[in-house]
């Protein structure tokens, strides 16, 4: 099939309240749809996608859309069925991982729906994965907050039906935070499984001191507690009663290293950063051939992106919980979700691509 339209439309999206990460508040998301209708034998299909920029994972939202705008002019003519240019001059390749992620999205929306599949069969079908979920576990997200604040989100969470709950540390003092997590693990008991996210914040005698801490309270893993780049520092960490997860280290716009093995438990999937669906899952099936647990997150995407980030946790076997209940974060959405979260899991979409035709009106008029 050849893209025969690309039609793009910006939106932007306020949080219900900020999330507070060692990053700093995050208090709007803004983003591009981007959709494609294409001509093929069997007639014409549509795909819709999201480029939802979030720096440092992805390029700036002022990037992003500059290529997508590049991209409007017809620079995708010869474009294939996945969403892989073949045109010879690597348009798809200059693209940051958000615009990539939107193009591509739209592509393989499109070319699933042409073949009456939901996308995370033909996910699962391309990166050979074995059977397709009809329902992924989910993390609940607690955001930074003093003491009560974050003990009441996580109670109200497992209230909620999550037995997984992923908390923000990084923003305050290393002690003020481990003080923060043993409160929520006296408040929610053992049963429930508790995660760390320190989004690179620590220093090295800071991530030890915290590391045995969590130990003790039996925490799954800590995400990302130093920098970036310190990826021997994540390698020292391992083996302290904690597994330790790599997020900013391996989703963002340098080069992913081949052995994570070496460096980490678990890895952090963010499709949004990783360029697109197909991508992640190729990512995830690379990380279990080295007995690296694959978790797929979302980077507080609208419900298009958040849609698909479902069929790739669903195209992947044996994934753990993953960040993908991050919808109630928003004030407001784009279009009503087609899977929510029902007592700490969400359903695939049963229709052929993302979700039918079920985002089409955002794009075009019916």
């Amino acid at each position: 099939m050849t893209a025969n339209t690309f039609d793009l439309r910006e939106f932007a999206l306020d949080l219900r309240t900020p999330l507070g990460t060692a990053k700093g508040d995050i208090t709007e998301r803004r983003g591009l749809l981007v959709g494609v209708e294409r001509e093929g034998t069997d007639g014409n299909a549509r795909g819709v996608g999201e480029a939802t920029p979030l720096t440092p994972w992805t390029e700036s939202y002022d990037d992003c859309a500059a290529s997508l705008r590049g991209l409007s002019e017809g620079a995708r003519e010869n474009e294939d069925d996945d969403g892989d240019s073949d045109d010879g001059d690597g348009l798809l390749g200059n693209l940051g991982p958000a615009a990539r992620h939107g193009v591509t999205l739209a592509a393989s929306d499109a070319a699933a729906r042409a073949a009456g599949v939901p996308l995370s069969e033909q996910l699962a079908r391309t990166a050979a994965t074995g059977d397709v979920s009809e329902s992924v576990p989910v993390n609940g997200t607690v955001g930074d907050g003093s003491v009560d604040e974050t003990v009441a989100a996580a109670e109200s969470a497992v209230a909620d039906g999550f037995d997984c709950l992923k908390l923000k540390v990084g923003a305050r003092d290393v002690d003020t935070d481990l003080e923060r997590l043993r409160a929520v693990r006296d408040a929610v008991g053992d049963d429930v499984t508790l995660r760390a996210d320190a989004n690179g914040a620590w220093d090295h005698e800071e991530a030890e001191r915290a590391v045995d801490v969590l130990a003790e309270l039996a925490f799954a893993y800590v995400e990302q507690p130093l920098a970036a780049d310190d990826l021997a520092g994540h390698a020292d960490l391992r083996g302290r009663g904690v597994d330790v997860a790599l997020d900013e280290s391996v989703n963002g716009t340098g080069e992913v290293p081949q052995q994570l093995s070496e460096f980490a438990d678990v890895v952090v999937l963010k499709p949004m950063a990783q360029g697109g669906p197909r991508a992640a899952v190729a990512l995830a099936g690379h990380l279990q051939s080295q007995d690296v647990t694959p978790v797929v997150t979302t980077t507080i995407d609208a419900v298009v992106a958040r849609t698909a980030a479902v069929h790739v946790a669903a195209a992947i076997s044996d994934v753990p919980a993953c960040g993908l209940a991050t919808a109630d974060l928003l004030a407001d959405d784009l279009a009503e979700d087609p899977c929510p979260v029902v007592d700490g899991s969400v359903s695939v979409p049963e229709g052929p691509g993302l979700a039918g035709d079920a985002f089409d009106s955002l794009l075009w008029d019916e």
